[in-house]
């Protein structure tokens, strides 16, 4: 791992090899509100993981959602509750709490919230920051991942947390988004969801238009033009031979 890296234990970079996660990293939650475990204790921190979803899929998708990225959609977020089980079991294991979030679960379905987001833990562990379209961006894959968070109360370095957006003047996905519902506005850590995005413009219009993919939860017009993700169908995302980590 390269200098100025947290030291993350051994065993938990084998695993996250072992399953192939080549982009993942430790938030500190310490002052936010996690959910809590069974017995009514939060969580301090929370391991947190992007898998990327299919270039050539996501950049077939700039006029709405196609069966190919439904399926890949419901493949992916299968995967991360897999891989969420599985570490959760692995942490148990070792004497320490865990507690894995629900991929793309909708927990209060009136304001169209999980338990808890899924890009804040993304961000306070270095993985990369929101854009105008109130979805992740990575360096390395650009929006065209889904996320997995595992909170935990396991003694472990956390990762640099993103600070800012790296958008610069960029538009794209203002410009697309049939719905109207992004405002245009930048990132910055603790700015309420609104202020980027009218959610319910954009839920309204996917069940409107989309209902036939995964009942309209789909759509991802604004992520397909990301300049980041676009990348991807010209070069590599991943060095060969090489490995990512948060803040690369």
């Amino acid at each position: 791992m390269a200098a100025g890296f947290p030291q993350y234990p051994r065993w938990l970079s084998e695993w996250m090899a072992s399953q192939e996660i080549v982009l993942w990293g430790v938030a500190d939650l310490a002052d936010f509100e996690t959910p809590a475990d069974g017995a009514g204790l939060r969580f301090p921190r929370a391991i947190s993981w992007a898998v990327p979803m299919s270039p050539e899929i996501m950049g077939a998708i700039g006029n709405g959602p196609t069966p190919a990225y439904a399926a890949e959609y419901v493949r992916v977020n299968r995967w991360i509750n897999e891989l969420g089980a599985a570490l959760v079991a692995e942490i148990q294991g070792q004497g320490n709490r865990a507690q894995a979030l629900a991929a793309s679960e909708r927990s209060d379905p009136v304001a169209i919230r999980g338990d808890f987001p899924h890009k804040t833990a993304a961000t306070r562990a270095g993985l990369g920051w929101i854009g105008r379209h109130c979805q992740l961006i990575t360096r390395a894959f650009g929006s065209w991942v889904r996320l997995g968070t595992v909170f935990t109360d396991l003694e472990i370095p956390c990762g640099k947390p993103m600070v800012r957006s790296h958008c610069g003047r960029c538009t794209r996905c203002v410009e697309v988004c049939p719905a109207g519902a992004l405002t245009g506005t930048a990132w910055i850590p603790g700015i309420p969801r609104e202020k980027i995005l009218d959610v319910l413009a954009c839920d309204a219009w996917k069940k409107a238009h989309f209902y036939h993919h995964e009942k309209g939860h789909v759509c991802g017009i604004c992520s397909a033009v990301c300049p980041y993700g676009l990348k991807q169908l010209t070069r590599s995302a991943i060095p060969p031979g090489g490995k990512l980590t948060a803040n690369s």
